[in-house]
């Protein structure tokens, strides 16, 4: 049992702290950042209740609508409200890299109940691919919702607009993630990974990006 919770929370862990230690010019307070992995976990259990509803009732028994709605929609969705009434409004939000750090957090909360869940179900065997693929997809949805949430808050003429993308780049992206698993029957990985890599690139030209503008937060505290 323990050797299957350090294999599943150490990865979420590990990709945090990679993304907490980026900001350098004012880390986050820790409990703040904890909080939202908190609020990320509990969101598991809800989400996982209407998927299987979903499924039960043939909603969404073609892989489209699974990957981009009962998975990606659903998922990105509820992380997406929980972060606007939660960090978004709160003033430790101080600049666009602030974002991405709660995004991450809230994403990678949810990531590591849900693969506790899938290491217990399935076996330990896993926890090596689960790390490389799930978990750190998640971190890197998180990058995406936290950035253009961040530029909503920060620097955007048009905010409303930034908020909406930060649902919708994340739901799309997620819903494409899983679709690659279910549609792609042989050789999933050969696609997979070159996705992964796609998204590693322009999840750090995000977090560069954030981290290059520290102007947003000096005039956020004035």
């Amino acid at each position: 049992m323990l050797t299957i919770l350090s294999a599943a929370i150490a990865p979420a862990l590990a990709l945090l702290t990679f993304f907490y230690l980026k900001d350098r010019l004012e880390p986050e307070p820790l409990g703040m950042v904890l909080r939202t992995f908190l609020y990320g976990a509990l969101l598991v259990f809800p989400i996982m209740f209407i998927q299987y509803a979903l499924k039960a009732e043939g909603v969404s028994s073609h892989p489209l609508m699974y990957s981009f709605f009962t998975i990606g929609f659903m998922e990105e969705f509820f992380k997406w409200f929980i972060f606007l009434y939660t960090a978004f409004r709160h003033t430790e939000m101080d600049s666009v890299y602030d974002g991405i750090i709660y995004g991450v957090s809230i994403s990678l909360g949810f990531a590591t109940v849900e693969n506790i869940l899938y290491l217990f179900a399935h076996g330990v065997d896993y926890a090596f691919t689960r790390a490389l693929f799930p978990v750190s997809s998640h971190a890197l949805f998180g990058v995406m919702m936290g950035y253009y949430l961040g530029k909503a808050k920060f620097g955007s003429r048009y905010p409303r607009l930034r908020i909406f993308g930060a649902m919708l780049i994340p739901f799309l992206l997620h819903g494409f993630y899983d679709y690659i698993l279910l549609a792609v029957t042989f050789n999933w990985i050969y696609v997979q990974v070159p996705f992964m890599i796609v998204l590693w690139i322009i999840g750090l030209r995000k977090v560069r990006a954030a981290i290059q503008h520290p102007i947003e937060r000096i005039q956020a505290t004035k």
